[in-house]
């Protein structure tokens, strides 16, 4: 069954929608460049209202491994997203800190990318068409790809089930495409988590 993550989290009124819809996956996003940025403290209290079994996956760009482990650790988030240049070294220093799920994020152009994304140490990868674009990348390049994946870049309740068909992925990531006027919008967000599960139905 293909998972959901619906992504960019940052309103009291967010989390309740997801505790209502029950996606596998929530994220905060702790990039401070981006819109939908949260702080450690918000973030806090945002994960206290959610639902114990969706799990709260944080977002970050360059940030300091001891950072991310420390919000790991105490239970701010479940999982780290790494959207930056974070390297292999980099990512075996975090697991020297933390037993949690890391998920590296590609931004997917070319054949390289993928192979970069077969080879990379995470425990899952995320295929994006680039830092949080809001856009579709070609899917024809993710043939090759030989491991479970997040897919984001594009998606919305109106071409997700037409992705799951065509590439099967792990799970899929939306963030852009539940919005209206930049801030999440209850029916989209029901919208796309409908699609995905009667897609899953059938």
């Amino acid at each position: 069954m293909t998972k959901i993550k619906l992504c960019g989290l940052f309103r009291p009124c967010d989390i309740e929608t997801a505790n209502r819809l029950m996606p596998e996956f929530i994220g905060f996003v702790f990039a401070p460049r981006s819109r939908r940025y949260v702080s450690p403290e918000t973030a806090a209290g945002l994960k206290e209202k959610l639902d114990g079994s969706i799990n709260a996956v944080g977002v970050f760009v360059d940030e300091r491994a001891e950072n991310i482990s420390d919000l790991l650790e105490n239970g701010t988030i479940d999982m780290a997203q790494l959207h930056g240049g974070e390297d292999e070294e980099y990512i075996d220093r975090l697991r020297k800190l933390t037993d949690k799920p890391i998920i590296k994020a590609f931004a997917v152009r070319t054949d390289i990318d993928i192979e970069k994304a077969n080879k990379c140490g995470a425990d899952y990868v995320l295929l994006d068409s680039g830092a949080g674009t809001g856009t579709v990348f070609d899917w024809r390049l993710l043939e090759n790809i030989e491991r479970p994946f997040f897919l984001a870049g594009g998606l919305d309740p109106d071409n997700v089930c037409e992705a799951i068909k065509a590439l099967n992925p792990y799970a899929v990531d939306v963030s852009s495409g539940i919005e209206t006027d930049c801030l999440k919008d209850k029916n989209k967000m029901a919208a796309f988590v409908a699609a995905v599960r009667k897609e899953e139905s059938i």
